[in-house]
């Protein structure tokens, strides 16, 4: 059996988009877990997107000139970021997943990506087997959570969309937490107009691309985080992703009627910043 990778093109879109869909859907349904896509439509699109970018790395996998997986490296900003990868579930063991992530680290060294990052189901112990044994280190256990929005605020917070104006103070703040900005993300999130802030005392000290699955938020504190919480009208794909390890504000989401969906992990390979204040990571970190 000879794995092919080459580049995905704008026709490929539909037959991993179901790929997708297909191999997550069966997963968490051996493990009775929700599928984390509703329908096939979502991660067709969302490929579609990414293959249609200059800088979103994404290829294909065949075998015999069919399509059998798909991988997808973030190179929108600093860290580098893993995903979607999938594996049609009918070639899955046999080496399919590997030789994608094999592919898409060989890229990440000839970009000069030093770091790259990526959140993964913790009950996948096939994908958690072979990020580590490429080199990835679980850094954070996560909580995927959901419940309706909570239409409440945060006494002396105040919460607003964001605007360009506010773009260096954020690259600041997420400087200052992570260790590195997340200007491609937040660019993207200023164009769909999904980015909020929260003020104190007339200064930003949080804020998110989207809250929800695939954006981010950091705050200088829990509150900041909580604030943008209670602050969003929805939340975005199946939940947002809390640092388990995080108990003041996994309390809160449980007092407030949030959920556990699954549990997750944020695994990172090369260097990595333990986070210098509170933060919600994105499905891609």
């Amino acid at each position: 059996m000879t794995i092919k990778i080459r580049l995905a093109q704008p026709e490929d879109a539909e037959k991993c988009g179901a790929i997708c869909f297909e191999a997550f859907a069966a997963f968490a349904k051996l493990h009775n877990f929700p599928p984390d896509m509703p329908n096939p439509e979502q991660p067709t699109g969302l490929l579609k997107h990414l293959i249609s970018r200059d800088d979103f790395y994404t290829t294909v996998a065949e075998i015999d000139g069919k399509i059998v997986g798909s991988n997808v490296l973030w190179e929108n900003g600093e860290i580098a970021g893993v995903g979607p990868i999938t594996v049609d579930p009918s070639v899955q063991h046999g080496s399919v997943g590997k030789i994608l992530m094999t592919d898409l680290l060989e890229r990440c060294k000839s970009q000069g990506f030093e770091s790259v990052r990526l959140v993964q189901a913790a009950y996948n112990n096939i994908s958690m087997a072979l990020y580590t044994k490429l080199g990835f280190d679980v850094m954070e256990p996560l909580s995927l959570m959901n419940r309706r929005p909570l239409n409440m605020t945060v006494p002396g917070y105040e919460v607003r969309q964001a605007t360009k104006s506010d773009v260096e103070a954020c690259h600041t703040l997420c400087q200052k937490i992570h260790g590195h900005s997340r200007k491609g993300d937040l660019a993207d999130a200023l164009h769909q107009q999904t980015a909020t802030v929260v003020e104190r005392n007339g200064q930003i000290t949080g804020y998110a691309s989207v809250i929800g699955f695939w954006g981010h938020a950091v705050g200088e504190t829990n509150e900041d985080i909580k604030a943008l919480i209670c602050a969003a009208t929805e939340f975005a794909g199946p939940g947002i992703l809390v640092p388990t390890r995080n108990g003041d504000l996994m309390r809160w989401c449980l007092a407030n009627d949030f959920k556990i969906v699954q549990p997750m992990s944020l695994m990172a390979y090369g260097p990595y910043q333990q986070p210098k204040g509170a933060f919600l990571p994105s499905i891609i970190f």
